[in-house]
């Protein structure tokens, strides 16, 4: 099964899953952490149910949802019925269905952990940003609880902080910055005991205006 599968299936139990593994903390740090302005454009990678995008469109910005599961985006789209504000559309983080340098920001929760290239991914997503747009992900860090790659069809098992400071200057950001949550990931295995309890950091960086 893919990760795709995977949210297709539990699309209609995905909120309330959420919000078992963390808290609304992240979204509040991600949001710190990009500065965000209302009336600017902001880009949703791997939306899910709108997690990140609900801040936004509370703080006054149109967003730009972005999910590989068309299921799990319309479970969105209901979640959200009667916000305009909102552009729906189905695409992967390593190509994603958005013209060079339209948005003011970038957003992925919990979504690397998910691709096959993360490098590849955050450029992609710096590619979007207009001159002077920010970047920030929030997703765990290192970790050796491998019934994730079962259970949750996770292609990694969290990243090195370094790592994601080396990928974040690779793509030609500045100011990049990865810094700790203040908050953890937490997930009881369905088929075991394992529990696993993961530290979660906020990544953020400027795309360059020259």
């Amino acid at each position: 099964m893919s990760s795709r599968d995977f949210f297709d299936r539990v699309a209609r139990d995905w909120d309330e899953m959420r919000e078992g593994y963390y808290s609304d903390d992240v979204r509040v740090g991600a949001l710190a952490a990009a500065e965000v302005e209302g009336g600017k454009v902001a880009a949703d990678i791997g939306a899910g149910t709108g997690f990140i995008s609900q801040g936004l469109i509370e703080e006054g910005l149109r967003v730009i949802a972005v999910d590989q599961s068309e299921v799990i985006l319309n479970e969105m789209k209901s979640k959200f019925a009667g916000y305009p504000a909102i552009d729906y559309r189905v695409g992967n983080a390593e190509e994603l269905p958005i013209p060079a340098e339209t948005v003011d920001y970038a957003f992925a929760n919990m979504c690397l952990h998910h691709v096959e290239s993360p490098p590849d991914a955050i450029r992609e997503m710096v590619r979007i940003l207009k001159p002077g747009g920010k970047l920030v992900i929030t997703d765990a860090d290192e970790h050796e609880f491998e019934f994730l790659r079962e259970e949750h069809h996770d292609r990694w098992l969290g990243f090195k902080r370094t790592d994601i400071r080396s990928w974040f200057e690779a793509a030609a950001l500045r100011d990049v910055r990865v810094e700790d949550a203040g908050s953890c990931c937490e997930v009881q295995s369905t088929c075991c005991d394992d529990f696993a309890r993961i530290g979660i950091f906020v990544a953020s960086g400027q795309k360059r205006t020259a």
